[in-house]
């Protein structure tokens, strides 16, 4: 009996962890196969599976599980504090469907859907979600698997702080201060700033000096300059730790970052550099999503009036009826 019992659990840690839960990799240069992509460590919080009838999972039991769920979600990494709220109401409208959440850069979720999945502390998952958020109408294009999408919800850059403001920020320009360390999203996967951030500090004429070589992540390009790996993270705990005076932010991140007990506060940017007349959230499903119903019940959730207050409660700031209407992708 032990011995039968022990056979069914090493199945089903193979169902979730190897071959059996394997989708076609997307197809690299020159024939080749794209490697699962690494999820840095220390990710948990951003991995997560909501079973339908009970307390949600995280880090490498939600990784186990996300095979299984009705209906999966790889979103742009700062809507992680509202995903239990957005969740939770989802699932109050729809009893009986599971979802498995990712929530992280979005240019490293795109790697991740054109290489076929993840690997994370050792385990390997080798799926595509049936929904992909984003910032970017290019990163939807760049799947090759999107045909219609939605826009659902806007936000606004701002500097994050130490509580107090020590060191006296009041804009972008400080950030050229000898005497201020800065943390900046990577401009290599986050979209924050690849697509709004570095276009603002390049029209200000700021971004040589604070990245005078070539893009990194998780990386000093310059002595006072740290680009992050995932910055929602890293920026208020380097605050924390005393190791950066400033880093460029959603507004909503701060909001989080207060509402856990971050001793940290915004500086509000003036509109021509805080971007919240461009950023656009957009999500699709993608074609090859093995759950179509249960897609199509989360992204008429997300532009819905229910959907809309539950990001709005969390700083988000609501898109119009408008975009929220399905429509097809624009070409590139």
């Amino acid at each position: 009996m032990t011995r039968g019992i022990l056979a069914v659990l090493v199945g089903l840690l193979c169902l979730a962890f190897g071959p059996a839960a394997s989708v076609p990799p997307a197809r690299a240069e020159a024939g080749t196969t794209p490697a699962l992509v690494a999820i840095p460590p220390g990710h948990d919080a951003d991995l997560r599976f909501f079973p339908a009838d009970r307390a949600p999972l995280e880090g490498v039991a939600a990784f186990a599980a996300m095979p299984q769920a009705d209906v999966t979600l790889w979103l742009a990494g700062n809507q992680f504090f509202a995903m239990n709220r957005v969740v939770g109401d989802f699932q109050a409208r729809h009893p009986g469907l599971s979802v498995g959440l990712v929530t992280l850069p979005p240019g490293l979720i795109l790697k991740a859907i054109q290489a076929g999945g993840w690997t994370y502390q050792g385990h390997s998952l080798a799926m595509r979600p049936d929904i992909y958020g984003t910032v970017s109408t290019d990163q939807l294009r760049a799947t090759g698997q999107v045909h219609d999408y939605i826009t659902y919800m806007h936000n606004a850059l701002e500097l994050m702080v130490a509580r107090g403001n020590p060191k006296h920020i009041t804009g972008l320009a400080d950030l050229l201060r000898p005497d201020v360390r800065v943390t900046l999203p990577n401009p290599l996967t986050e979209g924050i700033m690849s697509f709004y951030g570095k276009p603002v500090l390049k029209r200000l004429g700021m971004w040589s000096a604070l990245s005078p070589g070539e893009d990194c992540a998780d990386c000093d390009p310059s002595p006072r300059v740290h680009f992050a790996m995932v910055h929602h993270r890293e920026i208020p705990a380097r605050i924390a730790l005393g190791q950066t005076d400033v880093g460029l932010v959603w507004r909503t991140e701060t909001i989080a970052a207060i509402a856990r007990g971050a001793a940290v506060e915004g500086v509000a940017l003036p509109p021509e550099d805080n971007a919240a007349l461009l950023v656009n959230y957009v999500a699709a499903m993608l074609d090859g999503s093995g759950h179509k119903e249960a897609a199509a019940a989360m992204i008429g959730f997300m532009a819905s009036q229910a959907g809309q207050d539950a990001y709005a409660a969390f700083g988000f700031v609501p898109a119009s009826p408008e975009e929220r209407t399905l429509r097809p992708l624009p070409p590139g």
